[in-house]
């Protein structure tokens, strides 16, 4: 693996490696259509301000995506070198070349059109839409509850695999553009999407994530040493774990949580899942850095009740009914306890519903996402939603690429209006 994001040479030399395919797999398998080819083109010319911009173009959270995406499951994974040897890194050239262009360019105020526009949240979808919408003359504010921008990247992807230097290069990119943005707000409780509308915000956009922890409703989830991910990570110098740590779950954000406990000076940290390894959620290089930074696992174990001492689990087992169907059993009888100074919960996260309650006319499904049209347009005419809080959980390239749908959209609408 390419390390090295300041010597170019091997990045160079892994470039020379591409095929250029006319019909590059790569690029097909990519969420949002990276033109792969063109741009290991133009960095081998040299040309590291056009690549940028057209990454930039394509994807303005690129210098992210670089970094968090699942590439195994689509560019690297998908690379036709890898049916018979190592696919090409495309991810880390698209990394060094994406903040290249972040650090380099500037942005000059455009001259705005007179349309408001206000976005609630400041995640993967609301920054790609405040950008794109900013730089076509429109006057963003962004409302962003936390104190800094980021959503999920910043409160809910460790330091260690996310460099905050990227959203404070795109927070930059944002002021340039003339982007205001009112930290530590709160939609709902008193503004109020009907305020906003009110004051003179002809288009509203709801990207607010998904930061409300699902339980496993089982006896002794609301113990003291009890915790669940999404609130974990987000401050976890806050916590006092203990030395013995349990964390539930097996995705991705399971193996961050738990790489941060072991980080943060846990000794022994275990992962359970009712499930084997080939069935864990969680990508294939995150479970191999989190045993490499000495994570355990006990799988094919279920939590069934969590104690003062710890966690009491079932052991399972797989099996296929009549018609073929994988499905995990119980096995009664195998109770087994795993002592535990404190148990974290990560098995999904569902949206809060602020914002909803306080909404006329906004629906929802009965999961609490924002139901909206193939386009964006929720059920409130004028406000429009996409990301996680209208998918549940997804990937953040995937949130930039419906993100960029809804720009349009909203740009449509405001011009139909006008």
């Amino acid at each position: 693996m390419i390390t090295t994001i300041g010597n170019v040479k091997p990045l160079l030399e892994e470039a020379s490696r591409c095929l250029s395919c006319k019909n590059a797999r790569c690029q097909k398998h990519c969420p949002i259509q990276t033109p792969i080819p063109e741009i290991i083109k133009l960095f081998q010319e040299d040309k590291l301000i056009e690549a940028g911009e057209k990454l930039f173009e394509n994807n303005p959270l690129s210098a992210l995506c670089a970094i968090v995406c699942p590439h195994e499951k689509q560019c690297y994974g998908n690379c036709i070198k890898g049916i018979k040897g190592e696919p090409i890194q495309f991810y880390e050239m698209e990394r060094y070349i994406s903040q290249k262009y972040l650090e380099e360019i500037s942005y000059k105020k455009p001259i705005l059109n007179g349309k408001k526009v206000a976005i609630v949240g400041s995640g993967p979808a609301g920054i790609t839409i405040a950008l794109i919408l900013a730089q076509k003359g429109y006057a963003i504010t962004i409302f962003e509850k936390n104190e800094e921008i980021g959503g999920m990247l910043r409160y809910g992807i460790p330091k260690f695999r996310l460099p905050r230097v990227l959203l404070e290069l795109i927070q930059k990119r944002l002021l340039e553009l003339g982007v205001k943005i009112r930290y530590n707000t709160l939609i709902g409780p008193v503004v109020t999407l009907e305020r906003l509308q009110t004051d003179g915000y002809e288009a509203v956009f709801i990207g607010t994530g998904v930061w409300n922890p699902k339980p496993l409703n089982i006896k002794g989830e609301t113990l003291g040493h009890v915790h669940y991910a999404v609130n974990y990570l987000k401050s976890p110098e806050s916590y006092s774990l203990g030395k013995k740590v349990l964390v539930i779950g097996a995705g991705n954000v399971a193996m961050d949580a738990a790489r941060t406990a072991k980080r943060s000076g846990a000794e022994e940290v275990t992962i359970v899942y009712r499930r084997d390894f080939t069935d864990m959620p969680a990508t294939k290089v995150e479970i191999k850095e989190a045993q490499e930074e000495g994570v355990g696992f006990a799988t094919f174990r279920t939590p069934v009740e969590i104690t003062d001492a710890g966690l009491i689990t079932l052991e399972t087992k797989g099996m296929e009914d009549e018609e073929g169907t994988s499905r995990i059993v119980k096995i009664e009888g195998s109770e087994k306890l795993i002592q535990a100074d404190a148990i974290i919960i990560a098995v999904s996260q569902v949206p809060k519903n602020n914002i909803v309650l306080t909404a006329r006319g906004l629906d929802v499904g009965t999961s609490g996402l924002i139901l909206t049209d193939e386009t964006g347009h929720t059920t409130q005419e004028g406000v429009f939603a996409s990301g996680d809080v209208v998918t549940g959980a997804r990937t953040v390239v995937e949130a930039v690429a419906n993100a960029k749908m809804v720009a349009k959209s909203i740009e449509d609408f405001l011009m139909e209006k006008k």
